[in-house]
């Protein structure tokens, strides 16, 4: 038996939301229907900080927003009364805002797509296509068990991602710290014993010497020179250029890994687009706004105007070079098969499994050179203040 936190509605349209035992998910669902439940979502409780964390992100409640609209849907409720109790149920203000003015839209008479289309900063423009194409076919609640489905594997790949890379972050901050603290605070205090020394120090200890000093006097130069440079650095990667320039160079740096990510979230997009009904040239334009890297993004940007001039978009994703040959070998057989939203989707979910191994296996050669980085600099450190303590007896009286 396990344990699984639930979100549910009463037949009053109430929230409920409170833990049970049982042996899985349908048990759960068997469990709350008896009780008079509408069950929205079912997951197996996460520590506290990290599911706080994560339900209160823009991500978090749009996966949470879906996840409890289709199941009302499906349940045979009709949209603005879903949308009602999805309000009354939120614990997050802005998502409260936002659901009521979406449905004070619906009453004015215009589209679910339309109203979502009024909080781009809430619903990207792939998941408004995706209802407008779901609201056109009439099969709303299916398109919402799709958008449901690629945000939760979004969030794995995402987190799976966070998690392998917080160890390395938490230890070269911690080694930053340990070297700053040396540096401003330790070596003052030699500093005072090695005052009449002068040129008798050993060249490695005058050095930090003077580093040390620098930084105490002109601490606040050196940390306004970061700043600005930082600044300076933010807003020219906004530019179109510095954005080109700055992923180029990415993708030289880290060009498996980043080829692997985009591949994944471009093909689960296009994927999910089209098995949403959405048209091939559209659905390529919007799976193509969700590719972080603009190098990559530039050479798809190709591929959608050869589709749109009736070209295969395998054949044209050839001449791009903008992702892997096996992706894009996948996808003429999937063109030539008629299954390429099916073969869209394997070919996410063989990238996403690839990622993960490429991250555990860049942190497993990450963290231990880290380490030994962090060690030689405080070796050096010590080691150099040793050398001049034990020069002391030499010097001259």
């Amino acid at each position: 038996m396990a344990l699984f936190s639930y979100r549910a509605i009463t037949m009053e349209g109430a929230a409920a939301e409170g833990l049970t035992e049982a042996s899985d998910e349908k048990n759960v669902i068997e469990k709350l229907r008896a009780m008079g439940l509408l069950p929205l979502s079912i997951e197996v409780p996460r520590e506290g900080l990290k599911r706080r964390i994560r339900l209160t992100s823009s991500k978090g409640q749009l996966l949470l927003f879906t996840t409890e609209l289709s199941a009302l849907l499906t349940a045979g409720l009709p949209l603005d009364r879903g949308l009602i109790i999805l309000s009354e149920a939120s614990d997050d203000d802005d998502m409260k805002g936002t659901t009521m003015s979406i449905v004070r839209s619906l009453r004015e008479g215009r589209a679910f797509s339309e109203a979502l289309r009024e909080h781009p900063r809430v619903f990207p423009r792939f998941y408004v296509n995706m209802i407008r194409a779901g609201e056109a076919a009439g099969v709303l609640d299916a398109i919402l068990g799709k958008l449901k489905e690629f945000l939760e594997s979004s969030r794995d790949l995402r987190e799976s991602i966070v998690s392998a890379t917080i160890y390395p972050v938490m230890l070269l901050g911690t080694g930053g710290v340990a070297i700053t603290i040396l540096l401003t605070f330790v070596l003052p205090k030699f500093s005072v014993i090695f005052a009449d020394m002068g040129k008798s120090l050993p060249t490695t200890t005058q050095m930090l010497l003077a580093l040390s000093g620098t930084l105490r006097a002109y601490w606040w130069a050196v940390l306004s020179a970061a700043i600005l440079v930082w600044a300076a650095a933010s807003r020219y990667i906004k530019t179109d250029r510095g954005r080109h320039g700055w992923d180029a160079l990415k993708l030289r740096v880290l060009g498996s890994m980043i080829r692997k990510l985009e591949t994944a979230r471009f093909s689960r997009t296009l994927g999910t687009l089209l098995g949403g009904g959405v048209p091939l040239t559209e659905a390529i334009n919007n799976a193509r706004d969700v590719i972080g890297n603009q190098a990559i993004a530039a050479a798809l940007s190709e591929a959608s105007q050869a589709v749109r001039e009736g070209k295969g978009i395998g054949i044209t994703l050839a001449g791009t070079n903008a992702l892997p040959s096996l992706a894009v070998s996948m996808i003429r057989v999937g063109e030539e098969t008629g299954q390429l939203e099916a073969m869209l989707l394997q070919i996410a979910t063989l990238y996403e499994g690839s990622l993960k191994g490429a991250v555990k296996r860049f942190v497993s050669l990450l963290e231990p050179a880290l380490i030994v980085f962090m060690g030689l600099v405080i070796g050096f450190i010590v080691i150099s203040m040793l050398s001049a303590i034990f020069s002391i007896t030499d010097l001259p009286v």
